[in-house]
C-alpha cells in the first residue's frame, strides 16, 4: 500500500507564481518535493487555500498529487490569517479525519498552529518545517523593517513543542532551533531544500536574445519579493556607489530588479522606483515583473551575476537555482545563504549589508571576466549537491522512522 502524507501550508498557494506576493521558495519547497515523494510511492494531499472563488475544493495537481482546500476567504492577508486559526484548525480536522494519513507535515508557523490539533487528536506524528522564524528575523531587521509579533513568537514556540520533528534546511538553522526556541536537539533534522537540476541548467546561453536584453552589457540581476528583508535596496545602493566612483561602468552595466510587492498595503516597489529616479540610475537598473518558472532559467543564464542581500534566508533557493544555471552569486553571509553559496568557489558572500562593501566586491567582479568565469564553472559544480530526489528521500526517512517509532510505542503500551 502507498502512504498517504498531509502536507499542510496554508498562507499562500503552491499554485501561485513564486516571487509574487506571499509566494516565494516555499511555494516551489513544498511542490518540488511532493512531485519527488509522489514519484516514489507516496501519495500527497497539500491542504491550501484557494487562489480564486472558482476553483473546486480538490484538485487532481499532479498523478499521486491532490490540492485540498481549506475554508479560508480568497483575498484574505497572510497577516489576518492568524486570527482564523481555531476556525481552520477545525476546518482541517475535519478534512483529514479517517483519511488514513501516515504523516502531517505542516510548513511554516500558521499552518503548524493549524495543524496541531487534528496531529494530536488522531495520533499521527506532526513535521514542521519554519522555512523562516520570527526569532532570527527579529535579530536582523532591514532599517524600518516592522518586527515580526509576538503572536508569532509565541506560535511558533508551541509549534517546537508539539512536533514529533523539526525539519532544519541547514545547521545553522538547526543550531537556532535548539537556542532560541529551546527545541529538543533530538527532535531536529537537518534536510537540504533542493533545485530542479533539469529545468536549471548552464545549456542555452542565447538566453539574451529570448529576454531582449543587450548582448554586450554586464547583467547584475536581483530575484525575489519586493521587500525590505530581502534587500533590493541594499543592491540599488551599491549600484550607485558604484557609478560615483566608477563612471565609466555606467555604459556597460545594466541591473535587474525582478519580483512583485510582497506584504500588505506595502508600496516598496514605488519607493524603491523613486529611490532610483533620485539618484538618476534609470538608465542603469530596471524593474521586472515577477518572470514564471519556465523563463527564470534564462533570466539566471543571461546574468553575469545575481545578487542575493537578504538580511536573513533559511536557505536562499534563489542562490542555488542562479548557480545551477552557471551564474555566480554575491550573497549576504546570513543564515541558509552560507550553505546554499560556497564563498570564493561559487560565488562571494558579503558581510552585512553596507553599500560601500557590496559595491566593492561587485566592481572586483565586474572587472575580472576570468574569475566570474572560474567561478561560474564552482557554480555549476556546488549545485549538483543539492537535488530535490535528496530532499524527499531524506524527509520520506525520516516520516518512516518517526512511524516507527510510533509502531514500537504502540507495542508497549
Amino acid at each position: 500500500m502507498r502512504r498517504k502524507v498531509a502536507l499542510v501550508m496554508v498562507h499562500t498557494s503552491p499554485l501561485e507564481q513564486a516571487g509574487t506576493g506571499d509566494a516565494g521558495g516555499m511555494n516551489i519547497y513544498v511542490i518540488e518535493s511532493a512531485k519527488r515523494m509522489a514519484a516514489m510511492g507516496v501519495d500527497v494531499d497539500i491542504y491550501t487555500r484557494k487562489v480564486d472563488n472558482a476553483q473546486p475544493e480538490i484538485i487532481d495537481f499532479a498523478e499521486h498529487i491532490r490540492i485540498v482546500h481549506l475554508n479560508l476567504p480568497t483575498g484574505t492577508k497572510k497577516e489576518e490569517i492568524p486570527s482564523l486559526i481555531p476556525a481552520l484548525s477545525l476546518d482541517f480536522k475535519t478534512k483529514v479525519q479517517g483519511k488514513g494519513y501516515s504523516v502531517i507535515h505542516s510548513h511554516y508557523w500558521i499552518s503548524g498552529k493549524i495543524a496541531m490539533a487534528a496531529a494530536k487528536e488522531f495520533n499521527i506524528p506532526l513535521v514542521h518545517t519554519m522555512h523562516t522564524m520570527a526569532r532570527v528575523k527579529n535579530l536582523a531587521l532591514a532599517e524600518g523593517e516592522s518586527p515580526e509579533p509576538m503572536i508569532r513568537v509565541q506560535g511558533e514556540s508551541q509549534i517546537v513543542e508539539a512536533a514529533n520533528a523539526l525539519i532544519a534546511n541547514t545547521d545553522a538553522e538547526a543550531a537556532s532551533l535548539v537556542s532560541l526556541y529551546d527545541a529538543c536537539p533530538d527532535n531536529v533534522r537537518v534536510v537540504a531544500p533542493g533545485v530542479d537540476l533539469y529545468s536549471f541548467t548552464a545549456e542555452g546561453r542565447d538566453s539574451r536574445q529570448k529576454l531582449n536584453l543587450d548582448p554586450k552589457k554586464l547583467i547584475i540581476s536581483f530575484v525575489g519579493r519586493i521587500q525590505p528583508h530581502k534587500g533590493p535596496e541594499v543592491l540599488i545602493r551599491a549600484i550607485n556607489e558604484m557609478m560615483t566612483h566608477n563612471p565609466e561602468l555606467r555604459a556597460n552595466l545594466q541591473v535587474l530588479i525582478t519580483g512583485g510587492v510582497s506584504g500588505a498595503k506595502s508600496n516598496e516597489d514605488i519607493r524603491l522606483r523613486e529611490l532610483v529616479n533620485w539618484l538618476k540610475l534609470d538608465e542603469v537598473i530596471k524593474f521586472l515583473e515577477p518572470i514564471s518558472r519556465d523563463k527564470l532559467p534564462d533570466l539566471y543564464r543571461a546574468s553575469d551575476l545575481v545578487c542575493v542581500p537578504s538580511y536573513s534566508e533559511s536557505f536562499g533557493l534563489v542562490a542555488l537555482e542562479a548557480q545551477a544555471c552557471g551564474t555566480p552569486v554575491v550573497a549576504t553571509a546570513v543564515g541558509g545563504l552560507r550553505t546554499a553559496v560556497s564563498d570564493g568557489i561559487s560565488g562571494v558572500l558579503v558581510d552585512g549589508h553596507d553599500p560601500r562593501a557590496w559595491a566593492s566586491v561587485l566592481v572586483r567582479l565586474v572587472s575580472e571576466p576570468d574569475r566570474r568565469k572560474h567561478l561560474a564553472i564552482g557554480a555549476i559544480e556546488h549545485a549538483q549537491r543539492f537535488g530535490w530526489r535528496a530532499t524527499a528521500e531524506n524527509l520520506l526517512a525520516i516520516y518512516e522512522d518517526l512511524l516507527r517509532k510510533k509502531d514500537t510505542s504502540r507495542a508497549l503500551a
